[in-house]
């Protein structure tokens, strides 16, 4: 995060009562490893030198991109637009030098300090930490954790020359205990050593739209490799209170019982040793539960505790007159019936929980081991049996959605500030959605708090690779099963998808291997959690239905015939069918009858530069990945020769127009419950968002929320009128 907010804790939706962590954002030693003599030559060990020597017998890294052409073709449809002779070359340096960099930034934004787009996969950094216990806390045997947001893409980190771990996955959070090493050092500060490997072209690696190729282009744009993501130590209890990555489950989905059903994960239990933990739930600062104190069982580390989450009227009465009035409990859309509160994009009402941690002798709270704050909503999605409807706290929701890939100018992948996550979603909102589908990344978790608290609904995604194989399917089942460990406790996420329009598998159509895992995936996810739906490829080749999801970016009149009748809805999509189709030894799959249908990516228009403004918007069934290519002064390549977009409008009046057409062609045939507007902003070449890469609007904000409030209106009409002839 920015300088100026480094005060702010990574993780708020995790949070110890007894909080001690430092940044470890900030200047740190950096250094370019392109012919990998590090590990050889001992770094970690010696420290980073000051210089590395090139020779002459490096590869030539043209090669790079040698067979990844065709890829790309399939992928843009439209060849003859790409970059001509994008290909790495053999850099020209004869010395690479130790330089600063500033976490957690990567190299190649200007944030960083650095801001070197060339290709260079292994990376080092170094800087020194220090032990941030206290003698009591040393006394006691408190831990110290380094923990890492994100590193793209394989990490291994040594203290003075100590290796102490590693991880591989480039959107995902690790953490390592630090404390043995810092405990026998004689030395009052450590070096820590982070070596990266990120490759360039390794397709079967997860990258998102991090494009292998030097220029960006298309909807591709510059990678990010290294630490992207925030780094801090922390101090912690020996025996603590695991988060949800390491096993904590919050299920707050049972609005029918009004129950909130937990099951809470200790780490660093020692053998033979009793425990205890007990949940408080609180509202609006007043308690309004308190749980049993429940033992650990001996055979596991982990206990089921069931906290009734209903608000009498006694409660009720007693909380703040400024909540009373904002919440009546006689409105059904905030309260179930059995006066449980409820979290919805409009009310997003939050239970704080306190949970605590216990030794077996304890009889009282009065001195817990370890103690948790987090925060949950209650709320119910339903999408089975609902007569083609997504439900929400048994309530038919519009979703009405805004493709959100979370680039920023001058940092790339990673968020500048928390004040620029919230703008993102005041601005989304004030355009008239209620949610974003995030797009090829796992958005820091400073995103997801503030979505739990503003009202904000969050398709969970990850960054995909585009070529299969055995280690791919590896990778990245591990990579997505951290994702989700991760977040599944925000009640703001509605919704899975793993698999973007089949990148990483591309023969769905006669491959029962990569058929399987993606059946794979959505199993998995499945088992980690039952209560949200998986939309397991997103687009189209779907080979499980729990949603019936399409890409469709067609002008108003196509999507207005496509959406018109099921099986307009159904009919193959940019020449690929919709769900699989039956081949030897597999069944393929079928839309379920009754199962919700939303239009995940639509729109993607760009407006004509001034001096083109006579450019025609092209044909209707353009292919989703096909471009428009026009001047661009802003471009962040400054090669001011491109601008992208699906299909181009003559200036922003004719945009606004193009908008409410397709918004209404989706909506006007009842058959479509939710939309994804591509997109919230522009990114690099790709300039077809709503707002400017630095977030200015492009069109009047009440004018967008209009038309996107009448979309919901129509859906609600229309899904009562069909409601009433069945």
């Amino acid at each position: 995060m920015a300088e100026e907010e480094e005060d702010v804790y990574p993780r708020p939706d995790f949070q110890r009562d007894q909080l001690r962590w430092q940044s470890l954002n900030g200047p740190w030693d950096f250094l370019f490893d392109d012919e990998d003599v590090g590990l050889t030559k001992l770094w970690y060990h010696k420290g980073l030198p000051s210089e590395v020597k090139l020779s002459d017998g490096q590869d030539d890294a043209q090669n790079v991109s040698e067979g990844r052409d065709s890829l790309m073709e399939t992928i843009s449809a439209h060849p003859d637009r790409l970059v001509k002779d994008n290909v790495h070359t053999k850099s020209t340096n004869v010395v690479n030098q130790k330089q600063k960099i500033i976490v957690p930034y990567v190299f190649q934004c200007p944030a960083s300090g650095i801001n070197d787009r060339t290709a260079h996969e292994v990376l080092w950094y170094e800087r020194e930490v220090n032990d941030l216990r206290t003698r009591e806390e040393k006394d006691r045997g408190d831990r110290v954790v380094i923990r890492f947001g994100a590193v793209d893409y394989s990490a291994r980190v040594w203290i003075e020359g100590n290796y102490v771990g590693e991880h591989v996955g480039g959107h995902v959070p690790f953490d390592i205990d630090i404390t043995d090493i810092l405990t026998i050092s004689s030395s009052t500060s450590q070096r820590l050593t982070v070596r990266v490997f990120d490759s360039t072209d390794d397709l079967t690696q997860p990258r998102g739209k991090q494009y292998w190729k030097p220029k960006s282009e298309s909807i591709f744009y510059t990678p990010s490799s290294g630490i992207w993501q925030s780094v801090w130590l922390e101090v912690v209890p020996a025996t603590r209170i695991a988060d949800s990555s390491h096993g904590t489950v919050i299920r707050s989905d049972d609005i029918e019982n009004g129950i909130l059903h937990a099951n809470i994960a200790i780490l660093g239990r020692r053998a033979g040793h009793g425990l205890k933990v007990q949940i408080t739930a609180s509202l609006a600062g007043k308690q309004i539960a308190r749980s049993e104190m429940a033992s650990l069982p001996r055979q596991t580390d982990n206990v089921a505790i069931d906290l009734p989450m209903h608000v009498s009227s006694d409660i009720f009465v007693s909380l703040p007159t400024s909540f009373q009035d904002s919440y009546p409990q006689s409105n059904p859309q905030i309260w179930a019936p059995n006066t449980t509160a409820l979290w919805s994009p409009t009310h997003p009402l939050l239970y704080t929980l306190t949970i605590s941690l216990f030794p077996a002798s304890a009889s009282s709270p009065s001195q817990p081991l370890d103690t948790i704050t987090t925060q949950t909503g209650m709320r119910s999605l339903r999408w089975s049996n609902t007569s083609s409807t997504f439900l929400l706290n048994n309530t038919p929701l519009f979703q009405a959605l805004v493709l959100d890939q979370g680039y920023w100018p001058h940092t790339f992948l990673t968020p500048p500030s928390l004040t620029a996550l919230r703008t993102d979603i005041s601005l989304s909102k004030s355009l008239g959605f209620n949610g974003c589908r995030k797009h090829q990344k796992v958005e820091s978790p400073l995103f997801l708090h503030l979505a739990d608290t503003l009202g904000y609904l969050v398709w969970g995604e990850t960054a995909n690779a585009y070529a299969f194989s055995p280690e791919y399917a590896a990778r990245f089942s591990a990579e997505w099963t951290e994702a989700v460990q991760r977040d599944r406790n925000h009640p703001c996420i509605v919704t899975w998808t793993p698999v973007n329009e089949s990148w990483g598998y591309p023969d769905l159509g006669g491959s029962i291997d990569q058929r399987n895992h993606i059946r794979a995936l959505y199993y998995a996810t499945k088992v980690l959690d039952p209560s949200r739906p998986v939309n397991d490829n997103c687009g189209w080749e779907h080979v499980m239905d729990d949603l019936t999801t399409f890409h469709d970016y067609s002008d108003g009149d196509v999507l207005t015939e496509t959406c018109r009748s099921v099986e307009g809805i159904l009919a193959p999509k940019s020449d690929r069918v919709v769900f699989v189709k039956a081949i030897e030894e597999d069944e393929g799959c079928g839309h379920r009858k009754g199962a919700p249908a939303i239009c995940t990516e639509f729109g993607g228009v760009n407006i004509a530069a001034a001096s083109e403004g006579d450019r025609e918007s092209g044909a209707n069934d353009r292919e989703p990945e096909a471009a428009v290519i026009s001047n661009n002064d802003n471009d962040t390549n400054n090669d001011n020769t491109r601008d992208w977009g699906y299909t181009t409008a003559s200036d922003p009046n004719d945009l606004l127009s193009r908008i409410k057409k397709m918004v209404m062609g989706i909506v006007s045939g009842g058959h479509i419950c939710g939309f994804v507007y591509t997109q919230l902003v522009d990114i690099e070449q790709e300039v077809n968002g709503l707002l400017t890469y630095d977030r200015q609007p492009k069109l009047p904000v009440d004018k967008v929320r209009a038309v996107m409030e009448e979309a919901v209106k129509v859906y609600h009409e229309k899904l009562e009128g069909r409601l009433g002839r069945e």
